[in-house]
């Protein structure tokens, strides 16, 4: 459909002389123009707001800021014990052929998981992580690699939900066939608990150094004109560990969880008066 560009034309209806008429449509034409400048002057002031991040409400307007601005950076930090532990563990076998090596490895990383499931893990806990075949070569001086045989690796990464199994559950692995421990990492099987925590504190760290920097100046806050936040809780690196096979009879392998730091940083700007 095509759109006319040009303004709508004024209607004029009135009753009376050529006189009167004539008069009546100056003075809509008129009014119409009034209307049009009116409604250019706040679509250019909606456009102009908006570019600066203030959309133009009708009817709602900010507060003027008539005292000094103070901008706060703080950071809160809350420190817990986890309650979450995460292994990374698998086997690695190795065999004259791919297949060979492949199969070898298919039997005892059954073997492995099935330890898993025995030692109380479930089975939405237990995760293929890396599945990976790859040759071996020999190197000699002046003559090209030679493939000595075929490498299989398959590793899975544990959740253990109860932390004071979680030594028991590395044995057992390393019992039924494991033979790589990659690491163990700890953390929240609810972060935001955490985090909730640390967002109150960053808050209270804030309005403590605002209330400073008021009485500093003889100045009280006088409202919070915004709040923006950045950072949270991040889960350690897996820390590597090293297994060896043990005896039933035998202590299981000690490992300590210790304690998690959750910190959330805010930004918060005030308007003291």
């Amino acid at each position: 459909m095509r759109r006319n560009s040009a303004p709508p034309a004024l209607i004029c209806v009135h009753l009376g002389t050529m006189e009167n008429l004539t008069h009546a449509c100056l003075e809509s034409r008129r009014r119409g123009r009034a209307v049009c400048g009116a409604r250019r002057a706040f679509d250019r002031r909606r456009a102009s707001d908006a570019a600066a991040g203030n959309p133009t409400q009708p009817g709602i307007s900010a507060p003027p800021i008539l005292g000094t601005i103070l901008s706060i950076s703080a950071e809160g930090k809350v420190e817990g014990a986890p309650d979450l532990g995460t292994i990374s563990l698998g086997v690695m076998t190795e065999a004259p052929t791919a297949a060979a090596a492949l199969q070898e490895n298919a039997n005892r990383m059954t073997a492995l998981t099935r330890a898993l499931r025995a030692a109380g893990l479930a089975e939405r806990d237990i995760q293929t992580s890396n599945l990976s075949v790859n040759p071996q070569y020999q190197y000699g001086e002046n003559v090209p690699p030679r493939i000595t045989g075929y490498q299989a690796s398959n590793n899975v990464t544990a959740k253990v939900r109860d932390l004071s199994r979680l030594g028991r559950v590395v044995d057992a692995a390393v019992a039924a066939g494991g033979n790589t421990v990659n690491g163990v990492s700890f953390g929240f099987q609810n972060p935001e608990v955490s985090l909730d925590a640390a967002r109150t504190d960053a808050i209270a760290q804030a309005t403590r150094r605002a209330e400073l920097y008021a009485r500093a100046l003889n100045l009280r806050i006088h409202r919070v004109i915004s709040v923006s936040e950045g950072g949270g809780y991040a889960a350690p690196m897996p820390m590597p560990v090293m297994m060896m096979a043990r005896d039933s009879a035998q202590a299981s392998t000690p490992v300590s969880p210790g304690e998690i730091s959750t910190t959330s940083s805010v930004n918060v700007v005030y308007e003291l008066r």
